[in-house]
């Protein structure tokens, strides 16, 4: 009863705002009618050049305003924008003139890897409903970088089939951008359609120069709110809207018996064929199926520490299928992470936007079940050979232009296991400056007998709750926020990435912002302070924390932090005192580099042994590119940490990557990683080794006609180590991939 008093309490915050949910809306409309789209019949060579008749009749305008760091301050550069449609696809051309185009940062990469460089686009909200839109972005050399903006939580990695290109010219650079209106989804209507757009462009020198088509209000959050409306399409359609999408992976890999002497067997050959079908069953509703996936991974994870870290690392989630429409069943807590879906044979996924109205499913069969096991103060990891059906649905619904309140369920079940969880959300814009998130969650759950031996848990069925209310205020200048959160000792989220339960969380926090004028030295500085508390359900103090933030950003891009802190953590039973400190930097020197290095030092437990020690973290690293083609990116972290009886434990991890740019389709690229980690075993009780070394390599070939016509060709392998022998090769894997995208 006293946990449903506390969800209780923090619903009572948020009901009343709910119940205003039929206010008028209080955002200011932009005075300016909808500009008029015209429309073509005749299609563009994309070729970087605007030399076809076409441009002559498109909507002409030109990007007047600086929003970063000058704060609408006249554009430094001139940029000119044309816009036309015909009956399937949507051009954008830009004219980005440079006073000296030898400083124009253009380098060749793979897609979505240009952000750096100089680089012109659109922002799309093509629902008109000011939560969600397309982004589509070119750098001068025509690579293309995509990806959907959720208001409410920021960007989500998207990979949509689009053509661009670019060319630099005596005068600076012009793309042309050709967005198929079956990469899109859209409003259904035969009728003329309203969307919001910005167009934006990127100039980095000194400092990274910002420009857009209209002047942004600061003090207002929603930046949808404050775009252009552009008006037309109508009639357009996106075709039959079907995307088929064969693979072909090939693979073998040889492994090693036993380490370091055994004989390496020669694995078979493994091919597996695949299929993903898209059918936009209308312009805002879009099914898609999987049979025998390719969910194959050829992007290496970024390396992180593992030791002396309680709880499980997140990965981000790289695999096409999963990555298409994730957005859609985002929340407010991590109920949805799609990485534990490890071997799927197929999978159903259904999404789209009907009015008010926004939908999300999926069902994918996996042959694996991956267990997170959590707890209030560390979490476990196990493996169920068994296979699992997970099903996720998600439901919101759109009050005017404000609130949106959401619905979710998730459930995974195999043999003898169950996960499922409900729950209700609201997103609440109480004004032009106040965001309220609020979460209410459900779980119940069923393990396997021996899940419930080896790791303590529940016999049964065994429920609990979860809530969380967040609460953010900001304007150009001033912020606030405050986050309450209750989780139970037996919730259970299995399809998301919440491995810490059995807590409450308080925090509150403010912080100033000082903005740039024309003769400041810096482009943005300010101050945040905040105070967090975490205690488990016993009221036992799991973590409190005293934190002071400066930040600035200046002169060659550079953005510096300062972060000291006071924290007191419990443990085991037992509570220690520390001080912090944090400490970032990272600049652009030029146009061809960056650097960046993080400092982390002060108290830390050592959770193996349960008694307070001091630690060091160092992370840095820089990359450079030689001309347009090569680039280069070492990288090196380091962590010590010494007890009362002295040194405890040394990690390391050394990454270097080098790739070579053939074109924005083509590259190929060589990375290794190599992991030390060392430990005085005289401080241990676990009898593990005084040093545990691996080395993973990978050599791949990669051409991309579009996100999903593709061609791998790759080598990898992994070398291991210990205090007894060298590095030892222990597997290795070659690969191919083949996929081409049917669009119909």
């Amino acid at each position: 009863m006293n946990r449903l008093f506390r969800i209780a309490s923090v619903l009572s915050t948020a009901l009343p705002i709910i119940a205003t949910a039929q206010a008028p809306d209080i955002d200011q409309e932009p005075p300016d009618a909808p500009h008029q789209i015209p429309r073509v019949e005749s299609r563009i060579e994309v070729d970087g050049v605007l030399d076809e008749p076409v441009w002559k009749s498109a909507w002409t305008m030109t990007l007047d305003y600086e929003i970063r760091p000058g704060e609408n301050t006249p554009a430094p550069i001139r940029t000119d924008v044309f816009v036309t449609y015909d009956a399937s696809r949507l051009y954008v051309g830009f004219l980005a003139h440079d006073p000296d185009p030898r400083e124009i940062r253009a380098h060749l990469s793979d897609r979505d890897q240009a952000g750096n460089d100089d680089w012109v686009g659109v922002v799309l909200d093509t629902f008109n409903d000011e939560r969600r839109d397309y982004v589509f972005l070119v750098n001068p050399l025509g690579v293309q970088i995509d990806e959907i903006e959720v208001q409410s939580s920021g960007e989500t990695p998207w990979d949509g089939i689009w053509r661009s290109a670019a060319t630099i010219t005596d005068w600076g650079w012009s793309a042309e951008l050709e967005i198929p209106f079956s990469t899109l989804r859209f409003q259904r209507s035969a009728g003329p359609q309203i969307w919001r757009f910005d167009a934006l462009r990127s100039y980095p020198r000194n400092v990274d120069h910002r420009i857009g088509a209209f002047p942004r209000d600061r003090s207002n959050n929603c930046y949808l709110c404050q775009a252009l409306k552009i008006e037309g399409f109508a009639g357009v359609s996106p075709g039959r809207n079907i995307e088929i999408v064969p693979t072909l992976t090939a693979t073998r890999t040889d492994e090693r018996e036993d380490l370091p002497n055994g004989e390496m067997v020669n694995g078979d050959p493994n091919f597996e064929l695949g299929l993903t079908a898209r059918w936009g069953i209308t312009p805002n509703l879009t099914l898609s199926g999987t049979i025998n996936p390719d969910f194959s991974q050829v992007e290496a994870d970024a390396l992180q520490l593992t030791v002396n870290r309680p709880f499980a690392i997140l990965f981000p989630e790289l695999r096409p299928f999963f990555m298409e429409g994730a957005d859609f069943f985002e929340t407010l807590m991590d109920v949805v992470y799609t990485r534990v879906m490890r071997e799927p044979e197929w999978g159903l996924k259904l999404t789209g936007k009907e009015g008010a109205h926004t939908i999300g499913a999926y069902v994918v069969d996996d042959q694996i079940t991956n267990l997170v096991i959590p707890g209030s103060e560390s979490s476990d990891f196990t493996v169920l050979e068994q296979p699992n059906t997970a099903t996720v649905l998600r439901y919101k619904y759109d009050v005017g232009n404000r609130f949106t309140l959401g619905a979710i369920f998730t459930n995974r079940g195999g043999r003898d296991y169950l996960n499922r969880v409900a729950g209700i959300d609201g997103d609440l814009r109480l004004s032009a400056k106040d965001f309220v998130f609020v979460q209410v969650l459900r779980s119940k759950t069923s393990y396997p007998e021996e899940v419930v031996e080896d790791y303590d848990q529940p016999e049964g069925k065994f429920d609990d709750w979860a809530a969380e209310i967040y609460y953010s205020h900001s304007t150009r200048t001033w912020m606030w926020w405050a986050d309450l959160s209750d989780i139970g000792t037996d919730f259970r989220a299995d399809l998301g990435f919440m491995p810490q339960v059995n807590f409450q969380h308080r925090e509150a926090g403010i912080g100033y912002q000082w903005n740039a004028t024309e003769t400041s030295w810096y482009s943005r500085m300010d101050i945040k302070a905040k105070v967090a508390d975490t205690v488990d359900q016993t009221g036992f103090l799991l973590f409190h924390e005293d934190v002071v933030q400066f930040t600035i950003e200046g002169p060659l891009q550079s953005h510096s932090v300062v972060r000291p802190s006071q924290v007191r953590e419990g443990y085991n039973g037992e509570e220690f005192d520390f001080n912090r400190l944090k400490l970032h930097f990272c600049a652009k020197p030029d146009r061809h580099s960056y650097v960046w290095l993080n400092l982390h030092l002060g108290g830390q437990i050592d959770y193996d042994n349960t008694r307070p020690g001091d630690f060091v973290n160092f992370d840095g690293g820089f990359w450079y590119r030689f001309g347009r083609h090569l680039y280069l990116e070492p990288t090196y972290t380091r962590e010590r940490m010494e007890v009362a009886d002295g040194w405890l434990y040394t990690s390391t991890i050394g990454q270097l990557s080098a790739s070579w740019q053939f074109n924005p389709r083509c590259f190929v690229r060589a990375i290794l990683q190599h992991v030390d980690d060392q430990f005085n075993t005289a401080l241990y009780t676990d009898g593990r080794d005084p040093e545990e070394q691996s080395l993973f390599t990978q050599l791949l070939f990669s051409y991309k006609l579009n996100p999903r016509t593709v061609f791998f060709l790759g080598y990898s392998d992994n070398s291991f180590a210990n205090q007894d022998y060298g590095l030892t090769l222990g597997d290795r894997t070659i690969f191919a991939k083949i996929g081409y995208a049917w669009v119909f």
